[in-house]
């Protein structure tokens, strides 16, 4: 596929600016945070590119580079913000987005509609009673799709927005800084790097984990 074909340019989040800045984010005067090349539109306009959605909570929407409208129920935000510099490092230490987590009833039908959108699926992982197809947003080195699913269709309902991975270029600096609302850093999936979750009582209601930079 072309190597810009479905890179992720910007995503639209419920949560206010200043929920995150109260966990380390820098946020501009617009309600924008960049993580990495990744504008994250906040609170107010990104309800509003979400508003077809039936909840206000978390992820709402994305924009793809030569994407246009809906992928399976992953809607598509409208206006994307313009191009900025990249963002970061943040006072919390992050650094980029590493993947963008979503789940689906039907793995095989959200495959398909992302392949029509230039993704293509690169891993696939059982996970116990699940499954976990892995896509490049883009170029080497872009976020990481995780899509999560059970192997056997378990519903005709769209595929959403679960949450947000992202790189911090120290977790232990990470933890320090939001204490008991970050949980204890475990061993990740992938070897030899670690992870730990934001808890809800951070005050977001977009599902967030930290993750050490990959290995080089």
């Amino acid at each position: 596929m072309p190597s810009d074909a479905a890179r992720l340019v910007a995503l639209a989040v419920a949560d206010g600016a200043q929920a995150w800045r109260a966990v380390g984010f820098e946020v501009d005067g617009a309600g924008c945070c960049r993580l990495g090349d990744v504008a994250v539109v906040l609170g107010a306009a990104a309800r509003a590119a979400g508003s077809g959605r039936a909840r206000h909570e978390g992820v709402l929407a994305w924009a793809l580079d030569g994407a246009h409208g809906a992928v399976d129920g992953l809607r598509r935000l409208d206006p994307v913000p313009a191009p900025g510099p990249g963002g970061g490092p943040h006072p919390n230490g992050v650094v980029a987005i590493d993947h963008v987590v979503v789940t689906t009833p039907d793995l095989d039908r959200t495959v398909e509609a992302l392949a029509a959108v230039g993704l293509e699926a690169r891993r696939t992982r059982e996970a116990g009673t699940m499954r976990q197809v892995f896509f490049r947003l883009g170029d080497r080195g872009g976020p990481i799709l995780e899509l999560v699913g059970p192997p056997v269709p378990s519903g005709d309902g769209p595929a959403r927005f679960f949450g947000l991975a992202l790189t911090t270029a120290d977790l232990d600096a990470t933890a320090r800084q939001l204490g008991d609302r970050l949980g204890w850093a475990k061993d990740a999936v992938q070897p030899g790097r670690r992870i730990a979750t934001l808890r809800t009582t951070a005050g977001l209601t977009t599902s967030v984990a930290f993750m050490t930079p990959a290995p080089a």
